[in-house]
């Protein structure tokens, strides 16, 4: 040996151009991901003129609200809208992780005796399906849910792709012997699922109460079969009736009955960006708080045996 000791090199710390270069990538990557909804804003704010002579631009030469007065045209119906949207949206989450948790939970424990017949059943619902026309009667006809916000929930409560997901999520995060320790407490199944099985399940349970809650926010297929009553329509489902109104207008510019001075003053371009900022608004904002508890939960579920 030489005697001279080699400082061991520590790669979990960069350099500061190293921590500047990263910065930047990871500044620049954030921005790719948000420019294209701010984009979406500008341009719902642009003058319809503007667009139609210059195009898309992110610094318009005027800027305008009159996409958003057209859509605000509709006056209450659009305030109603969103109330059964955010109704649908919060009941229907809720319902899901309750029934999927508690599913996928069953088919996770080995005690239980059906476990695979019950997850077969899950997993063939994957592969096949009745088609739209059963399930239609079935929704209408057998569960008599037509014209009322359950055809809006139910319709969606339950995913098998969740369920898979969730009982994977049982199976490698929850040790067999913290629910043997539940029981020899004495505590019972239920007990169990609610105070030692949840707590240490809540990655799993934000991200599929995320994937559910925008399935359905965004939801209008539901609303186009199975509602007539104007004031249980959704957001989504108005909004593509407003679109469907503008199309029916642009489509009959040569009818004497149209009125063509109407039709110059319609906002095409923006009035479509004012929708999608409409709909896809209140649910960004929601996301930071579903990150909030995801991350929460990875701590919480910290488990070392």
């Amino acid at each position: 040996m030489t005697g001279v000791r080699r400082k061991s090199r520590d790669f979990s710390k960069l350099s500061p151009a190293g921590n500047a270069l990263a910065v930047l990538i990871a500044g620049g990557f954030a921005f790719a991901c948000v420019f294209p909804f701010l984009f979406v804003i500008v341009i719902s704010l642009t003058d319809e003129r503007v667009l139609a002579r210059n195009g898309y631009s992110f610094f318009p030469e005027a800027w305008s609200l009159e996409a958003y007065r057209y859509i605000f045209m509709t006056g209450d119906q659009l305030l109603r809208s969103y109330g059964v949207t955010i109704v649908v949206t919060v009941l229907g989450t809720l319902i899901s992780l309750a029934m999927i948790s508690l599913f996928s939970y069953a088919i996770s424990r080995r005690s239980f005796k059906y476990r695979k017949l019950f997850a077969f059943l899950a997993f063939f619902t994957m592969l096949f399906n009745g088609g739209l026309v059963p399930t239609y009667i079935v929704v209408t006809q057998l569960l008599g849910l037509y014209d009322s916000l359950w055809a809006l929930i139910m319709p969606m409560a339950v995913n098998a792709f969740y369920i898979m997901i969730m009982r994977t999520f049982f199976k490698l995060s929850v040790p067999e012997s913290l629910i043997e320790a539940g029981k020899i407490d004495g505590a019972g199944e239920f007990g169990i699922f609610l105070r030692i099985v949840l707590p240490l399940s809540l990655p799993g349970l934000a991200t599929i109460g995320l994937f559910s809650t925008l399935g359905y926010w965004n939801d209008w297929f539901n609303a186009l079969l199975y509602i007539e009553n104007p004031d249980l329509v959704p957001l989504q489902s108005m909004l593509m009736r407003i679109e469907n109104s503008l199309q029916f207008l642009l489509q009959n510019s040569n009818n004497p009955s149209v009125n063509a001075g109407l039709l110059q003053t319609l906002p095409q371009e923006s009035s479509r960006m004012a929708m999608v900022v409409m709909a896809t608004g209140p649910i960004v904002l929601a996301y930071p708080f579903f990150q909030r508890y995801f991350v929460s939960g990875l701590t919480i579920g910290a488990l070392k045996e």
